[in-house]
């Protein structure tokens, strides 16, 4: 599960559908001990994610909400907001942009309670700008553009069983090899991708990248 390779953060149930979650919800407010955040997926067996969310908000449910969906629709994306979805992950996404989404989540939260009751407009403008911290702003090793490790990060992320070489992916990106293993040996280093050796090949011993998915 991606939530619990962040640290900090833990999965606290898994439903199956829409009424599913808001009876998960529902036994935790009632025991006492609420969910702090929910990674809501828009394509639900029963219910559109807009239909939970609303529903929560009825119930007087205020958690925070991680829209996750692959519809790029701008009406969907208006009704998200208009429920007080916070963020939205597109599919597919990595590793590395879904902790950023929670580590934006985390800093959103300390920041609200470091005011303690009452709060000002700056610490309001800062809360709210840690929602929006993207990708770009993370410092990456020298000569590597964010960019262009999204766009591979999202590649391996739509194909998580097949394994590329530098060469393949490169191909396929209009990258050159040795760009390509660049990117491919950051993302292993930080465990968005599995590296390990490509069994089968004559010569030079070639590596493969997957998509890490546990």
């Amino acid at each position: 599960m991606y939530v619990d390779r962040v640290p900090g953060f833990r999965t606290g149930a898994i439903a199956a559908n829409g009424y599913g979650a808001l009876q998960m919800l529902s036994d935790a407010h009632e025991a006492g001990a609420p969910f702090d955040l929910v990674l809501l997926d828009m394509t639900l067996p029963d219910l559109h994610g807009i239909d939970v969310a609303r529903r929560m908000r009825g119930r007087g449910y205020t958690l925070d909400i991680i829209a996750i969906t692959a519809v790029r629709d701008l009406a969907v994306v208006r009704s998200a907001v208009a429920t007080g979805i916070t963020q939205y992950l597109i599919k597919p996404f990595s590793f590395a942009v879904f902790a950023e989404k929670l580590e934006n989540h985390r800093a959103f939260i300390a920041t609200m309670r470091s005011g303690g009751s009452s709060t000002s407009q700056a610490a309001l403008d800062t809360a709210f700008s840690a929602l929006r911290t993207t990708s770009a702003s993370v410092s990456l090793p020298k000569g590597l553009i964010s960019q262009t490790l999204e766009q591979v990060q999202n590649h391996l992320a739509s194909s998580p069983t097949r394994a590329f070489s530098a060469t393949e992916l490169g191909e396929e990106l209009g990258l050159s090899r040795v760009t390509a293993r660049r990117y491919l040996e950051h993302l292993a280093l930080v465990k968005t991708a599995v590296k390990q050796p490509r069994h089968g090949t004559r010569g030079r011993p070639e590596f493969e990248y997957q998509h890490n998915s546990h």
